[in-house]
């Protein structure tokens, strides 16, 4: 018999295994569409099965591409940019051209100025180590952009394979979902989940010409908020639409609690405003910093929430950071969202469990 591949996940069905990669029951073989159980159980359930892949065995999947001739569409998320980074993304594609797109653009203020912060992520790369053919945004959620990118791809295939990358969350297989339905009216082709690591395998979607559209597995950035908080925290931090900024005019000396989550305390030079990108459903707590870490101590997983399990989160790690010229500085955590700093000369600390991403950078929207 012809080996059968899960619609879903992209792994090869196998009928003898339960707990194996790839088990579906034999009847499931008489179905039109073909899922495993992890991808059934996923999508009507809501429910994750562990899957005994390692990082590596993803990263080995994706440098097979580099073996081949094609157009990279390479997916960052725009919300966490630097958590969206596959590191290592040069090493993958070998020589093929890379157009390069920026997912939820629809989480970004409307006033954000969209030549702006393209220009803003292709420097980026380019200080990253790549050199894509052209960036554009979009919103596979929203089904905003997709035309566009699809154009293009066309254009820059130039009849060679696609392959769609990015990291866990990025949006790929929704991306690609909508492209199907536009080609054959067909709905899900591919299994989605605000689960990371949904694909398993590369799973191809036949072109008109003969060539193909490739989902790939989702690389895992261990530095994302998503991988330390549970699944109901995950669905409160992360945005579902347009994030409205929180300005906080602060003193010397005062601290800002983004939950539980993160902190960021302003220790001078005198008074200015901080403004939060973050979801709204997150509570921004304002205190003195002398009074911080009591607060911290008493109210963590009470008034300062996410996290709803704070046993499970690591501890907390300090970052000191300056702003030296008149720039404004975006504070990011990494997955969670960002922290504006107005004004020239700010000293501040940021914290974050353990393992999470903080950085600083110029800001993506300015005003």
């Amino acid at each position: 018999m012809a080996d059968i591949f899960c619609e879903g996940c992209g792994v090869k069905i196998q009928t003898e295994d339960k707990n194996g990669l790839g088990y579906a029951p034999p009847s499931a073989l008489e179905n039109e569409h073909v899922v495993c159980q992890r991808c059934f159980r996923l999508t009507h359930y809501n429910e994750v099965q562990p899957v005994p892949l390692t990082d590596d065995d993803f990263l080995n999947m994706l440098s097979r591409i580099g073996e081949t001739r094609a157009l990279v569409v390479y997916l960052v998320d725009i919300f966490d940019f630097e958590g969206s980074w596959v590191p290592g993304i040069q090493r993958f594609i070998g020589d093929n051209p890379v157009l390069m797109v920026g997912n939820k653009e629809d989480l970004l203020p409307k006033s954000t100025n969209p030549n702006k912060l393209k220009n803003w992520i292709r420097r980026s790369a380019k200080q990253l180590g790549l050199k894509p053919v052209d960036v554009l945004l979009m919103s596979a959620q929203k089904n905003q952009g997709i035309d566009e990118v699809a154009r293009n791809m066309e254009y820059y295939r130039k009849g060679r394979d696609v392959y769609i990358v990015g990291s866990t969350n990025v949006g790929k297989s929704t991306f690609i979902n909508h492209l199907i339905k536009a080609a054959t009216g067909e709905d899900e082709a591919i299994t989605t989940s605000h689960f990371p690591g949904t694909t398993l395998d590369f799973i191809g979607i036949p072109l008109e010409d003969g060539s193909r559209i490739y989902d790939t597995p989702g690389v895992v950035n261990p530095h994302q908020m998503i991988h330390i908080v549970d699944a109901r925290d995950y669905k409160q931090i992360m945005p579902k639409q347009e994030i409205k900024p929180r300005v906080y005019q602060v003193n010397e000396n005062q601290t800002l609690f983004l939950g539980g989550l993160a902190r960021i305390d302003y220790l001078g030079n005198g008074r200015r405003s901080l403004v939060v990108y973050a979801s709204s459903a997150l509570n921004i707590h304002r205190t003195k910093q002398e009074k911080a870490d009591d607060l911290f101590h008493r109210q963590y997983g009470q008034l300062l929430v996410p996290p709803s399990k704070p046993e499970a989160v690591p501890d907390m790690k300090r970052y000191d950071f300056s702003t030296k010229d008149n720039t404004e500085m975006d504070v990011v955590f990494s997955g969670l969202g960002w922290v504006t700093i107005k004004g020239k000369g700010a000293r501040i600390s940021a914290y974050a469990p353990n393992g999470v991403g903080v950085y600083i950078r110029s800001s993506i929207i300015k005003g």
